[in-house]
């Protein structure tokens, strides 16, 4: 009997329609290995503004941010891909982010991959790595990437042709599912034991 697929929620933290972010993200799931199931999150631009008093134990959510976190609480791992605005991360994006806060759905692996120039980018990543670790997310640090996407890059169809771009996206994702499948072994060891 084959394992249980592990699902893997891709999220992009642009809101533009020809973002290289999404489009490797795309990229990602148009790639996707056997023994993987990924979802690209495409609620962003729907999600209220963070309120606090709209995020109150027992009362309900408001319906975009009910639907990211049932979404967040089925997927075994999250890729994210974000720009950088103003050296830190997109508005949108940090709102998401605040949304999964009271819910502690970002208690699973997580990896991000930069498709920034070489010299682009850190500020996002230094500010997404600031807001996981405060949440204690398990970030997957090995498999945290750089995979550079020009805007010529991104084709038609809205996916990237580059070889070693779609074979980066195919590590990636690799990288997470053996992270997540070593979980699984280490917790049913666990159990066994105890």
């Amino acid at each position: 009997m084959p394992p249980t697929p592990i699902a893997i929620l891709l999220v992009s933290g642009s809101l533009r329609a020809d973002s290289t972010n999404t489009a490797l993200l795309r990229t990602a799931r148009a790639m996707t290995p056997e023994g993987v199931v990924t979802l690209l999150y495409e609620g962003l631009g729907d999600l209220p503004h963070f309120n606090p008093d709209d995020d109150v134990e027992g009362q309900p959510l408001p319906p975009a941010a009910a639907d990211l976190r049932a979404i967040l609480d089925e997927c075994d791992a999250i890729l994210f891909s974000t720009p950088e605005y103003a050296g830190g991360l997109p508005g949108s994006f940090k709102n998401l982010l605040d949304w999964t806060v009271g819910g502690g759905t970002l208690d699973k692996p997580v990896a991000w991959i930069n498709a920034s120039g070489p010299t682009r980018g850190t500020g996002a990543e230094e500010a997404l790595r600031s807001v996981l670790t405060y949440t204690n997310t398990d970030i997957v640090t090995g498999a945290c990437t750089r995979i550079p996407v020009s805007r010529s890059g991104v084709g038609k169809d809205g996916l990237i042709a580059d070889a070693r771009a779609r074979s980066g996206v195919v590590w990636v994702l690799k990288a997470l599912e053996d992270y997540v499948r070593a979980k699984r072994i280490e917790k049913a060891e666990q159990e066994r034991l105890g």
